[in-house]
């Protein structure tokens, strides 16, 4: 599939200096930028809002990584899937668990609280959504009050940047098979890059 948008915007002063970040941070101007870069308020406003969502830290990030994966995988964004299982690799989370996301039921690799995410993740993105009583007060005992709002907030998150990017038709861009830019621990001094 090709992306359904140019992916060749118009070269903005803002697109301009995300693409520099971008390159920076991850070897490639990422596809949702470029897309993006169409409408330069919703490109500004986006910025904001992912720089805002990155500061969170009340919820586990390897919860967090598999909400945000199970999301995607039942949305059946193939770029969100790509782009998560690299930065999630990158920061140190489980290969294994990253692979099994798309067939997480049939795994032995998860605990109960993982499944119970991972449930909540696909509940939530049901259209209409399929949340239950029962799940939600597993995951307000085991998570708080506050890690459980943000772990519900980001799924809703990924459904957005998902959906957005289906529609567009934006897939994958190697990240998952390619590891252009050195991990936090490996530097630009180890030669890689």
């Amino acid at each position: 599939m090709t992306a359904r948008i140019s992916l060749d915007p118009p070269r903005s002063v803002l697109y301009r200096g995300v693409s520099w970040y971008s390159n920076l941070t991850y070897g490639k101007v990422i596809d949702p930028v470029r897309a993006a870069a169409h409408h330069t308020r919703v490109l500004w406003a986006g910025l904001r809002f992912e720089l805002a969502v990155g500061r969170w830290k009340a919820l586990d990030p390897d919860l967090k990584a598999l909400a945000v994966m199970v999301t995607a995988s039942t949305v059946g964004c193939g770029w969100c899937m790509d782009f998560g299982y690299w930065t999630n690799r990158r920061r140190g989370m489980d290969a294994r668990k990253l692979r099994d996301v798309p067939e997480w039921r049939g795994s032995t690799l998860y605990g109960p609280l993982e499944r119970d995410v991972m449930e909540y993740a696909e509940a939530m993105t049901a259209t209409p959504p399929q949340v239950g009583d029962e799940l939600v007060d597993r995951l307000r005992t085991s998570l708080g009050e506050a890690a459980l709002v943000e772990l519900t907030t980001m799924i809703s998150v990924e459904n957005m940047r998902a959906r957005t990017n289906a529609a567009l038709g934006l897939t994958s861009q190697g990240f998952k098979d390619h590891c252009e830019v050195p991990g936090p621990a490996q530097g630009k001094a180890a030669g890689q890059g």
